[in-house]
C-alpha cells in the first residue's frame, strides 16, 4: 500500500485511537498529515519546461551540462538547481552507469528480455513509462501502457505525484480491456520495481523485463511516443487545469491510435495493426512489415473516459 493510501486511513476523529498511534501502526510520519506542498514558482516552471525540451532532444545531458546550456541561453541556473529540478521532474541523464547502488530488498530488478527477440504479433510484448507534462501553472506526471508490436497506447493515467498507484491503475485497465502480454517491459524506476506493480504482473504469469540502467534505447518505442506527444500536443498548448490536460491528451492519443499513420507501420495506424484490420490504401509495404517486424511497438484504439486524476 502506498504512503498516500495509508495516510487516507488516518481518522482524526477516532475517540479510541489517537492520531499518533494510528500513524505508528500505519508506519507513516505524523508530520506528513499536516504537510502542504509549496507551489512551484513561475520561474522554476519555465526552467523545467526548457529542461524537458532539452532532455527530449539530448537525453544524455546530465545536470552539469544542462546547467551550462541553460546559462548560455540566459537562464540563471547553477548545477545544484538543475539537479533539483531534474529530480522533481523524474528525469536523469541516460547513459550506462556502474551498478554501485544497493537495491531495496523488496524491489527486485529483472533482466532485459527483448534483446534479439523477434516481436511479431500484438500482445506479445507490452511496455510502460512515465513522463513529465508541463502546464501553464504546475505540472503532472503521465504513465502510458503500450503494445510494442502495434504501438497502440492501451491505457494511461495522470498524477501529481510519482507514487505507484496510478501506474498500477493503468496496468489493470490495460489488462481488463485487452487481456495480457507474454512479456512486460519497463525501466528500473521505483514505480515499476515496486511490489504492487510486480505482483500485478506475476499474478498473471507475465514475464517481466526491465531496461538496463540508463539504457535509452531499450524502451525506444514509448520514448518515441513521448517525443511525438510533446512536440505535436504538449509544447503547443498551455493547459490551464488538470481536467483540460486530461481532455486534450486523450484527444491526441485517440488521434495517435486511430488516425495518425505511422511510416514504420507501412502508413497504417496502431489500431489497424493491433486489430489486424486490412486497409485498401496499403500496398506492398504492408507485406514487408509482416515479413520483418523484428522491433517493438505500441497499441490502443480505445481511450477510456474514466481516467483517474490524482490532483
Amino acid at each position: 500500500m502506498s504512503r498516500s493510501a495509508r495516510l487516507a486511513l488516518v481518522d482524526h476523529d477516532d475517540p479510541a485511537l489517537p492520531v499518533v498511534a494510528q500513524c505508528r501502526l500505519l508506519k507513516v510520519a505524523r508530520s506528513t498529515l499536516y504537510y502542504r506542498p509549496v507551489p512551484v514558482s513561475a520561474d522554476d516552471l519555465a526552467v523545467m519546461r526548457r529542461i524537458d525540451e532539452l532532455h527530449l532532444a539530448w537525453p544524455f545531458y546530465g545536470s552539469r551540462r544542462m546547467a551550462a546550456v541553460l546559462r548560455r541561453e540566459g537562464w540563471e541556473v547553477n548545477r545544484k538547481r538543475a539537479k533539483r529540478l531534474m529530480r522533481v521532474m523524474g528525469i536523469e541523464a541516460l547513459y550506462q552507469k556502474p551498478n554501485t547502488s544497493k537495491e531495496h530488498p523488496e524491489h527486485k530488478v529483472y533482466p532485459y528480455l527483448l534483446r534479439g527477440l523477434t516481436i511479431e504479433r500484438p500482445n506479445q510484448v507490452w511496455c510502460a513509462d512515465i513522463t513529465y507534462i508541463p502546464m501553464a501553472k504546475g505540472f503532472v506526471y503521465m504513465v502510458a501502457v503500450m503494445d510494442w508490436f502495434s504501438r497502440r497506447v492501451l491505457s494511461w493515467r495522470l498524477s501529481i505525484t510519482m507514487e505507484t498507484d496510478f501506474c498500477v491503475e493503468a496496468l489493470r485497465e490495460a489488462t481488463e480491456l485487452y487481456g495480457q502480454p507474454e512479456i512486460f517491459n519497463t525501466d528500473q524506476g521505483v514505480q515499476f520495481t515496486s511490489a504492487a506493480f510486480v505482483d500485478e504482473l506475476a499474478g498473471r504469469s507475465v514475464r517481466i523485463s526491465m531496461d538496463g540502467k540508463g539504457r535509452y534505447l531499450d524502451n525506444i518505442f514509448i520514448e518515441r511516443l513521448w517525443r511525438s506527444l510533446k512536440y505535436e500536443e504538449v509544447y503547443i498548448k498551455a493547459y490551464g487545469s488538470v481536467a483540460e490536460a486530461r481532455r486534450s491528451l486523450g484527444e491526441w492519443l485517440a488521434f495517435y491510435n486511430n488516425v495518425r499513420p505511422h511510416q514504420s507501420l507501412a502508413y497504417r495506424t496502431p489500431r489497424e495493426i493491433f486489430e489486424g484490420i486490412a486497409c485498401e490504401h496499403v500496398d506492398n509495404a504492408s507485406a514487408s512489415l509482416r515479413a520483418a517486424p523484428a522491433l517493438p511497438t505500441c497499441s490502443q484504439a480505445h481511450l477510456p473516459e474514466k481516467e483517474v486524476i490524482m490532483y
